[in-house]
């Protein structure tokens, strides 16, 4: 049985556009669609109170938007097979249980609260730290194309233990979907207490320290398979800062998020969240098993 790509919906028009992002890449990996919409206030208060105390039309119920979810992925993909379900409960909780049979899952930036409308949406970051698959965040200018995209590049961030990590055969086998170039990105600091203003040394530590981001760039491209193609960058800079200039003409930034020992599921640590909050395109957090 073939694990479904899982959106979160919830009547937003960033939970929709990820609808359109989402139907593209089931199509492109042959993958069903299942849209899930979650919500407590659904189970405490019910359908009626909302007609007794005269809510805005804003509030519709979750059966229509489920449904208008579906209705838009069939009208874009009508070949990707489509189902929903309403589930009445704490949005983190219930998609964070999804991940654990979904080949992915994919959300918007932000959701329907005003507590959200400057800031990423803590359901986005709830789940991207703690599922158990890859998570996707429909974040940036991106044009809703999955297929072949605006600009026909993935980037893939390398982090320090970068061998056979889930994060780099993610975005293989994303560019490889696509057929597009995968850039592998390492970035590296010469820490200040190690430069020198001697003539003969200036600019040793730094080419040490460019020197190991090349070798661990190379550990982790070893095994990609030739019918990738692959460009290396290795750039002085905070990694985050390094990531959130190649996401500018990117279709899709991937970053790792490895798992602590005693913490409940994912803890993303600040590259991810400087990415998840600023990229200029769709950022996949993929969890590393220790």
């Amino acid at each position: 049985m073939e694990l479904p790509l899982v959106v979160g919906v919830d009547g937003s028009e960033p939970s929709l556009r990820a609808v359109d992002w989402a139907a593209d890449e089931a199509a492109l990996r042959g993958l069903p669609l299942r849209l899930v919409y979650a919500s407590l206030w659904e189970r405490y208060e019910g359908t009626s109170l909302a007609e007794d105390l005269g809510e805005p039309s804003d509030q519709v119920m979750a059966e229509d938007i489920v449904e208008t979810a579906a209705r838009r992925a069939r009208t874009r993909r009508p070949d990707v097979k489509v189902t929903t379900d309403v589930l009445p409960e704490e949005p983190e909780y219930a998609l964070v249980r999804e991940s654990r049979t979904a080949a992915a899952m994919v959300l918007g930036s932000r959701g329907r609260s005003s507590l959200t409308e400057a800031l990423l949406g803590s359901v986005s970051v709830t789940v991207a730290g703690h599922a158990h698959c890859p998570v996707i965040v429909l974040r940036g200018s991106h044009d809703n194309q999955a297929v072949p995209g605006r600009h026909g590049r993935i980037v893939v961030g390398i982090g320090e233990e970068p061998t056979d990590t889930g994060a780099m055969r993610f975005a293989v086998e994303e560019a490889r979907r696509r057929g597009v170039p995968l850039e592998a990105v390492r970035a590296w600091r010469c820490p200040a207490h190690e430069t020198t203003d001697h003539p003969l040394l200036a600019g040793e530590p730094a080419r040490l320290h460019e020197a190991k981001a090349a070798e661990v760039l190379e550990a982790a491209l070893r095994d990609i398979p030739a019918d990738v193609e692959v460009h290396r960058r290795t750039v002085e800079g905070h990694a985050r800062n390094v990531l959130l200039d190649s996401s500018a003409d990117a279709d899709l930034l991937v970053v790792g998020a490895r798992r602590r020992e005693g913490h409940y599921g994912l803890q993303l640590g600040r590259v991810a969240h400087a990415v998840l909050h600023h990229s200029a395109c769709p950022v996949a957090v993929v969890p590393e098993r220790p």
